[in-house]
Formats: C-alpha cells, structure tokens, sequence
C-alpha cells in the first residue's frame, strides 16, 4: 500500500519543493526528477494540494504527456497510476466505445482539473499522429496489443503495453523487434515487478537457503471470476464502434458476452486465466529460477466450473513445463479461492530445505520438517503500490532514455507471454510438446504453421520488422 501518513508527506513535498526550486533548466530538471523517483517518490504519498502545487512548478517544456488507449479496465488503472508521477499529464484519450470515453473524460477533468484541452479519439492512428504526446499506454483486449505497440514505436512514441504483451508467439518477437529498430522505451504491464516484496523474496530464493528447488508451483484460483451467460448476437450498442473493436480478429456478429471484460475468455482475442494471470505470476516463477523456456509442455484441462455459460477457455488448466533441472506447475480453476497453501494465487519455490511461498500479500518460508536447516521466516506483508512503482520506473526510464532500468522491459514481458502461449497451445492442440530452443520454435512443423503467429483478418498485417 502506498504511504498515506502526513508527517511522511509533509517531509517529502518539502524536500521535492526545494530540490524543484534550484533546477535551472531542462536536462537538470529531467536528472533530478528521474532521481527522486526512482528513489520511491511518488505521488500518494503526497497530500492532493502539495501535489498539485508541485505539478504547477514544472515548466510544460519538462513534462512527459501520455496517450491513453484503450481506457475501460487497466487502461484507466495505468492513466491513474500515470498522474502519480509529478511532471506527466494524459493529454489525449482514446476508445472505441463512445460511452467509455465520454466517462473517463468526465473522470479525467477530476483528476487533473486545470488540463481542460485533452483531445479524444475513436481512431488510436489519429492519437498517434498528436506531435506533443511523448508515450502512450495500451489498454485495449490483447487481440490489439502488437499492431498498436509496433505502429506506436513506428511513430517514434514510447510505449507502456499492458499484459500480455503479445496474443501469440509471433507477436511477442515482432514487438521486440520493433522496440529495438526504432530505439524506443516500451514497459510491459507485469507491475509486480515493481513491488518490494516480490524482489525481496526472489533475492531469498538466489540465497541458495531453501536447497536445491525441484519443482515450482504456479497457481490462480479466482472464486469471483466467471463468464458470462450464454445470449443471442444483436446489433452493437449505440456508440460502439464494433468493426474496429474486432480489428485484426476474424469478423463476428456482435455478442455481448464476448464483449468488454469477457473478451479475455476467447481465443480470438486472448487466452483465457493462463494469460491473464499467468503472465503475473509464472513470470515470478521463471524469475526466481532464472529459467529460459521450457523443453517441453504439456497441459490438461476443460470447462469442467461453467459448462453451460459462454467460454472457449478452459476455466481447469494444470500445465506442466519441463526444465534442465526442475520442473515448473502451472494450476488454475474458476469459482474456487481455496488455492494451494491456503492462497488463492501464488508462487511457491519447493526446495530441499524448505518451501517459499509468495503472492501479493507477501512472502514467507516453511521449512521442510526433516531439514537441519533453520530457514523458516514469518509473513513479510506487502507495504507498497505496484502499479504506481511501475510508473515511476517507466517514467524514469522515458526521461533518461535508459531502457536497461525498465523494471519489465518488452523483452521480460515478451519471454513469459511465449511461455504462458505455450501452455495454451499444448491445451489447444492436445499434444504433449517440444521446444527446439536453437531454432526458437516447436519441434512439430504443424504446431507452428497453426498456432505460431495469429492470423490477421480484415486486411490488417502486422508490419514486417
């Protein structure tokens, strides 16, 4: 949680205030600010008026504005985790369902009431052609991820992607390969990586204290989460602008349960909790152990939990991924909390020793009964925001140009994406599969020609970098 005590605010708006005062051009101002948020100052730990007042103090040469596209889940958690950071203003919004934008249009003149000027858009290409947007934050359903990321870093923006970066294998190369050709700063939306705890528990399991780890646990059971029933297609909403919504994926009458939220629960624009979630914290897991990508995956599950409301993603998955030296598990189910450990979502590290486990709360070691090891910790609590450290970090990295600080550069996001697409593939395809990691593809021709890149529909391709 983000630090909300006065005196703590009080302390650090004045030293901002004095350290802002002696800045006496733009390069010290960007060197100076990079600094003080990168050392954890942001934005809730101020008081709303000091806050502002800070912001009116940074000339607009030296502020940092966004694009916002895609607004109506994440989206808007990233525009507001944006306008922590002192010096950056959303000067454009972008949605292609007219109700959502004349919402967060409503919403964002509270959040930043003296920037009346903020432009809209139906069309993210008409935002990405707005000379004084810095960066741009991509919210949309995953489906348009890639084409939006690559056109972004074409146009010369920054970029903050959410998760997962890529819907498929393909995309993910391709979005690296467009950062890197047009030398741009591009932030994966795994936030996690920003958070203290995750960090201090990973630096635990390099200790070497819990012995040798044989297999990594991954689970997510979500009680709250479930599709939508099944309803008849009927013409979009007023205001919907549908065909562009559908972009790049193959052309469907409009279904309201396939819509919004519950896109992500169809493989024609995402893939189901493994990627949702499994992004998140099979990340963790490949972190912790330094691991590359798997040898082989293989994967059971079904719509075992909501057989009668509208899905093609299994709500039961259990994936095993196969290492030189240890084995990773990945375990998810709809409309069940109780996970393992007593967790609903997790990582545990099972070693020799003993066993960490961590989630977003915190992280704790149980120790093995029989090792002679004293090892065992209590539950070190999670202290701070995420999503806000992931913004700073970005914003830091926009201001000096320094990709290598990007806590999840679009290479980290791009490597879990691929192995969580794993997973789905072995799902989807029911074979048990193997990675030829020298020529970076499965070892089966078929299984590559079907499920390797997404096919783009509706005469949209994805540029060749």
């Amino acid at each position: 949680m983000a630090m909300n005590s006065c005196n703590v605010s009080t302390n650090i708006s004045n030293d901002l205030e004095n350290k802002i005062t002696i800045m006496g051009n733009r390069r010290n101002f960007l060197q100076q600010s990079s600094a003080l948020i990168g050392g954890g100052m942001i934005a809730s730990a101020l008081e709303n008026k000091t806050f502002a007042s800070i912001k009116k103090m940074v000339a607009p040469a030296d502020q940092i504005n966004i694009g916002a596209i895609g607004i109506n889940g994440m989206g808007w958690a990233n525009v507001n985790g944006a306008l922590k950071v002192p010096g950056v203003n959303i000067v454009a919004l972008c949605d292609v369902d007219q109700n959502v934008l004349d919402k967060r249009l409503v919403d964002l003149k509270k959040l930043q009431p003296n920037r009346l000027n903020v432009k809209t858009y139906n069309d993210y290409r008409k935002l990405l052609e707005q000379k004084d947007i810095d960066a741009v934050i991509i919210g949309t359903p995953d489906h348009w991820h890639a084409l939006i990321m690559i056109d972004a870093c074409m146009a010369g923006k920054d970029v903050y992607v959410e998760k997962p970066v890529g819907n498929s294998i393909g995309e993910c190369r391709a979005m690296v390969a467009a950062k890197n050709k047009y030398n741009r700063i591009v932030q994966g939306g795994q936030w996690q990586r920003s958070q203290q705890h995750f960090k201090d528990a990973v630096d635990f399991v390099y200790s070497g204290q819990l012995g040798n780890i044989r297999t990594v646990k991954v689970w997510c059971y979500q009680g709250w989460m479930k599709p939508a029933p099944i309803v008849p297609d009927t013409a979009p909403p007023a205001g919907v602008d549908y065909t562009t919504w559908l972009g790049p994926a193959p052309t469907r009458a409009f279904n309201a349960s396939r819509f919004h939220f519950n896109f992500r629960w169809f493989w024609d624009y995402a893939g189901g909790l493994m990627t949702d979630w499994g992004v998140h914290l099979v990340d963790y897991g490949l972190l912790g152990m330094k691991a590359d990508v798997p040898k082989s995956i293989a994967a059971l599950g079904g719509k075992f939990a909501y057989p009668d409301l509208y899905e093609e993603t299994p709500d039961t998955l259990t994936t095993l991924y196969e290492f030189d030296n240890f084995n990773l598990v990945w375990d998810h189910a709809m409309g069940i909390d109780n996970g393992s450990y007593g967790r609903d979502h997790g990582i545990a590290y099972i070693g020799n020793n003993a066993t960490l486990i961590l989630d977003r709360n915190g992280w704790e070691v149980m120790e093995e009964r029989q090792s002679k090891h004293k090892v065992s910790k209590p539950l070190a609590k999670s202290i701070d925001n995420g999503v806000e450290k992931h913004w700073v970090n970005f914003i830091e990295a926009v201001r000096t140009r320094k990709s290598e600080i990007l806590h999840c550069p679009i290479e980290a996001g791009a490597h879990v994406a691929t192995v969580a697409q794993m997973g789905n593939i072995a799902f989807r395809s029911g074979q048990k599969l193997y990675w030829d990691k020298a020529a970076a593809k499965f070892t089966d021709e078929s299984i590559n020609h079907q499920y390797f890149m997404k096919e783009y529909h509706n005469g949209y391709k994805l540029p060749v970098i």
